[in-house]
């Protein structure tokens, strides 16, 4: 982009020239998309004059955003790019209006044929009444009686003539009612008239005439995309080391308004909605609370807002509320080319090879952006104060300069589909812990050894609670397997609540897994057969004017 002083000296070097306007079309040649929007490149082709020039394109989308219009030349030597200008869009007459406009004329005349038609069987239905009620039918030429068939005669005559009227004016009043709707269709669609294009002038500035190629890109809020995963899992054998296919897909959707048609096709880890810079912190003020009112006051925490737990009632935890939250759905397998991705120190951009199409308005559309072979660290993991399934996890560490981005994962074990889960955010180097489903060659069983609730000291200054656990671990593998087993106990956020690990327990491997407290871990490596005992118990003592509850869950 020039500044006014070097489009001003560019001006005085081409000399004095007319300005022209030309008319020109633009074309979609590339698309990038992010997770908030897309960057869009159209070409522009035009035959320069010498000397001012500005190129008028009416057929860019209403939604851009016009602070991002930028413009360069291609083979454009000699050729000064001033202003780009963005103009809102005009209302545009529809190009179907002519045949509207023929289609609402012909419904009018037919509609006014229907009038008449009425008007004619309203006359022959009063003629037949006025028929009936003057023509004398008692007597014959000579004075005497008509005959009975004569009556009937006359009778049945009058009766199919109004019948037949009111048949008549009945079907044209209820073709005139379908043509009054239809007419108010079509005059709805011949008066709406929305903004369907913007108005882009591009100044220009030519030293000598000829051909000349420009690039204009802009932002459109109107797509996005979202990471899609499919983790195939290798279990493998004895004498085969298990696998892991990891693939990326892009799931692209679009609603600009318009067609991306025969386009070059990228998608990019920038969020361009998330703006330049970190939210500024606002004073965190302390003050007195107001008088109490006599409206109840609002819940303060998860626990009030799901209910008031009681001791031995199961509560819903925070933790609970987000996995619900991060409910999966399923993704598309589809053999692909691939993406070729280009990292940089902030982003990574995967091109899809070839050209493609992307319409608006058409759904979500998958793409195949990158495959990853990986040697995984199979594990069998098992939380039987839950669940006493024995579920199988393949962990590595995330190989790709490009992160793992949050998004849905389709499982797949040894070629049958286990389940669905949620890829978390994982850059290079990170580790990625995937569930792969039960294993149902792994036993495990939990069982409650001893429970002892009573009072210490010689004048009972405080209550106890006692658990004994027991947890078996068998293999029925026929290779050696890593068993991670995890259970729990109280923790306090009390000095009076105090809480110990009683001798019989078994030494864990881990304490506090990943940030959790009260999380103990025992790891050990299971051999075929082989069975595995650990136990686990713990002494809760707090004073006994007290009373404690166990939150979220009893143990």
């Amino acid at each position: 982009m020039k500044t006014p002083l070097a489009f001003a000296m560019a001006l005085a070097v081409v000399g004095p020239a007319s300005a022209a306007d030309i008319d020109v079309r633009s074309s979609i040649d590339a698309v990038t998309v992010y997770p908030d929007g897309a960057t869009v490149t159209r070409l522009i082709s035009a035959d320069l004059p010498q000397g001012d020039t500005t190129l008028i394109a009416r057929d860019f989308p209403p939604g851009l955003d016009a602070a991002s219009l930028r413009v360069e030349g291609e083979g454009t030597a000699g050729v000064v790019i001033g202003a780009i200008d963005a103009r809102a869009p005009r209302p545009e007459r529809p190009t179907t209006a002519p045949e509207l406009e023929k289609r609402i004329e012909a419904l009018r005349d037919e509609r006014t044929v229907l009038d008449d038609t009425i008007a004619a069987e309203t006359a022959r239905k009063e003629f037949a009444q006025r028929f009936a009620s003057e023509t004398p039918f008692g007597l014959g030429e000579k004075g005497e009686a008509r005959p009975i068939a004569d009556w009937r005669v006359a009778f049945h005559a009058v009766a199919e003539e109004i019948a037949s009227a009111d048949e008549a004016i009945r079907q044209a009043r209820l073709r005139q009612r379908e043509i009054d709707r239809v007419l108010a269709a079509l005059d709805a669609e011949l008066k709406a008239n929305p903004a369907r294009k913007m108005e882009v002038r591009i100044d220009l500035a030519a030293n000598a005439g000829g051909p000349a190629v420009f690039r204009v890109s802009y932002t459109v809020r109107g797509a996005r995309w979202a990471p899609l995963y499919d983790a195939r899992l290798d279990s493998g054998t004895r004498e085969r080391k298990p696998a892991l296919e990891l693939v990326r897909r892009a799931e692209i959707l679009q609603q600009t308004g318009e067609d991306w048609r025969d386009i070059t096709l990228s998608v990019s880890t920038v969020r361009t909605a998330k703006g330049g810079s970190a939210p500024e912190l606002p004073p965190l003020i302390v003050r007195y609370p107001d008088p109490p009112s006599k409206v109840a006051p609002a819940p303060r925490t998860i626990q009030d807002r799901v209910g008031t737990a009681m001791p031995g009632s199961p509560v819903t935890s925070f933790e609970d509320l987000e996995r619900a939250r991060l409910a999966s759905a399923p993704a598309l397998h589809a053999a692909e080319r691939e993406a070729v991705m280009e990292t940089g120190g902030f982003q990574a951009v995967f091109r899809i090879p070839g050209r493609i199409s992307v319409s608006a308005n058409e759904g979500a559309k998958s793409f195949r952006i990158a495959t990853a072979a990986i040697a995984p660290e199979l594990l069998v993991r098992a939380t039987p104060a839950l669940d006493e399934t024995a579920y199988l996890e393949a962990a590595f560490k995330q190989p790709d300069e490009a992160p793992l981005l949050p998004g849905r994962v389709s499982l797949y074990r040894d070629g049958i589909f286990v389940g669905r889960g949620q890829m978390m955010l994982t850059p290079k180097d990170e580790t990625v812990r995937l569930g792969f489903g039960a294993d149902d060659k792994i036993k495990v069983a939990r069982a409650t050894i001893r429970k002892s609730e009573g009072s210490t000291g010689i004048i009972s200054s405080a209550k106890t609670d006692e658990r004994e656990y027991k947890i078996t671990v068998r293999s029925g593998h026929d290779r050696p397997i890593k068993v991670i087993v995890e259970d729990q106990i109280p923790t306090s956020e009390t000095a009076d609540i105090q809480v110990e690990l009683l001798p019989v327990t078994t030494a864990p491997s881990e304490r506090d897994v990943r940030d959790r407290r009260g999380v103990l871990a025992w790891t050990f490596e299971a051999a075929p057969g082989e069975a595995k005992e650990i136990k686990l118990g713990w002494r809760l003592r707090w004073p006994t004017d007290k009373f404690v509850a166990y939150d979220p869950r009893r143990p």
